[in-house]
């Protein structure tokens, strides 16, 4: 085994392994703090934060396994991997969001907190997401139909 393999395997072991038992012990904490009246968001904090390196981890696996180390194409692919996971994954679900906390704010609810008209943002907000997410996916339908280049 070389010193690439075992910095690999330690690398997937303490992504994939430790850091979401980790996650696990701070919601632990969390919750026994909260139930004592004392301060729980700092160990709630380290949970997500470990669940996120977790997270990242496997994305950037994902995008780094797409291609060889030496293909020339390697970036170009990675890069058009991320837009594509944004447009079709992450705009839409943060359109649903912003959707809902749009609608929240029609009904009333943190008026207190934000006086004024806050709702019209959030449902342009949902609006752009949406647009642009359709707009990336109509690029990418006439790429994939056409072979012969652009003329």
């Amino acid at each position: 085994m070389d010193f690439l393999t075992g910095l690999t395997n330690l690398t997937n072991w303490f992504g994939n392994v430790i850091m979401p038992t980790l996650a696990g012990l701070f919601f632990v904490v969390s919750v026994l703090r909260f139930s004592r009246g004392g301060s729980h968001q700092y160990s709630m904090y380290a949970g997500f934060a470990a669940l996120m390196v977790s997270g990242l981890l496997r994305a950037i696996e994902r995008f780094a396994l797409q291609r060889a180390w030496n293909d020339p194409d390697a970036i170009w692919i990675t890069l058009l991997g991320l837009v594509n996971w944004s447009a079709n994954v992450f705009l839409p679900l943060y359109g649903v969001l912003q959707v809902v906390i749009g609608v929240m704010h029609f009904g009333g609810m943190g008026f207190r907190i934000y006086p004024g008209a806050p709702w019209a943002r959030h449902i342009l907000s949902a609006m752009i997401c949406f647009g642009l997410s359709g707009v990336l996916r109509l690029a990418e339908f006439f790429i994939a139909q056409g072979t012969g280049g652009v003329s």
